[in-house]
């Protein structure tokens, strides 16, 4: 017989969307801006947001159930540690991300059958064209997804890196440019340079100028596919090779070799399947997920990507793994 722990595992497991689109439409209406200050009635909060005060009362109770608000009297809600994340201006902000996965995320997991039937990518069946090429022509959205993937574990991801005798460190694929503004911080001596899509590059500008780092940056817009600005002795592709096929990372890689110096290396940081023939990663596979139903990429062994890098023409030297069971691991190739 089926236990009951199993099966309260399981309805938490099936009702999980439920408060995850909660969380969304909280982020959505900017209440945890709204709630900033202090505790605040209900009525205030519907109209500062826009929305039904009896409808909001309902959400927001519900959520204080899962520990996610207090209510410090009737119809008076204040955020938790939780919640605080979902405020737009604190530092590691969650709240882009509650948008993005409250929106093209969560419909591109509701037609998450589709792609197992197909293996087409949900995302492109829903709104008929590739991920990055929708982000292409809708600035907003973009500059959602820019922040949503931005900083989230750059100082692990650093830590993974010694930079100590390095001189020009490309980011490749950077983002908003977190991890090239705390490796610059981390080792004065270093310069570095982004290379990113023109919405990327835009967030990075205030990055690096508020990292007081502005001076040794260099931010470059372009395509990772056509070309990888020359002359670094490190570059790093942090999280970018899993969003793509082995063709179209073998050509990022291919990309980067021709740009290098002779006596430059490569650094790649993503999470790595567990391969029962090698070093097993830490990683466990669930945004290997996010890959099936979003972009065309996967998530890859240590031997996957050694054999991307061969044939791209690396040789890998050396993979550190993070601690915990979602960390990063590094991987750092040379020129074969």
């Amino acid at each position: 017989m089926t236990s009951t722990f199993a099966r309260r595992k399981l309805l938490g497991i099936l009702s999980g969307s439920w408060l995850a689109q909660a969380c969304y439409a909280v982020a959505k209406l900017g209440l945890p801006d709204a709630m900033a200050a202090g505790p605040r009635p209900v009525a205030e909060l519907a109209q500062v947001c826009g929305a039904d005060p009896r409808t909001l009362d309902r959400l927001l109770r519900a959520l204080v159930a899962a520990g996610l608000f207090r209510q410090t009297a009737p119809q008076t809600y204040a955020l938790t540690s939780v919640t605080e994340l979902l405020r737009s201006d604190v530092p590691g902000s969650l709240r882009q991300m509650a948008v993005l996965d409250g929106e093209e995320v969560y419909r591109s997991f509701a037609d998450i059958v589709d792609t197992v039937r197909t293996g087409t990518p949900a995302f492109e069946s829903i709104y008929g064209e590739p991920f990055y090429a929708h982000l292409a022509g809708r600035p907003e959205l973009a500059a959602t997804f820019v922040e949503a993937m931005g900083g989230a574990r750059v100082s692990a991801a650093l830590a993974l890196c010694d930079l100590t005798d390095t001189e020009l460190l490309v980011d490749v694929g950077g983002g908003r440019g977190d991890l090239l503004a705390a490796a610059l911080v981390q080792y004065p001596a270093l310069r570095g340079m982004l290379l990113e899509l023109p919405e990327a590059v835009r967030r990075a500008k205030t990055t690096v100028t508020e990292a007081g780092v502005e001076d040794r940056a260099e931010l470059v817009e372009g395509d990772f596919f056509a070309a990888v600005p020359a002359g670094g002795d490190a570059y790093v592709l942090a999280r970018v090779l899993h969003n793509w096929t082995d063709e179209r990372a073998e050509l990022i890689l291919r990309r980067v070799r021709e740009a290098m110096r002779p006596d430059g290396r490569l650094i790649v940081v993503e999470q790595l399947l567990a391969d029962a023939d090698t070093e097993p990663g830490p990683g466990k596979g669930m945004v290997d997920l996010l890959m099936l139903v979003l972009l065309e990429g996967h998530d890859r062994t240590r031997a996957d990507y050694v054999r991307l890098l061969e044939r791209a023409g690396f040789a890998l030297r050396t993979v550190r793994h993070g601690t915990g069971a979602d960390a990063d691991s590094m991987l750092e190739a040379v020129p074969a």
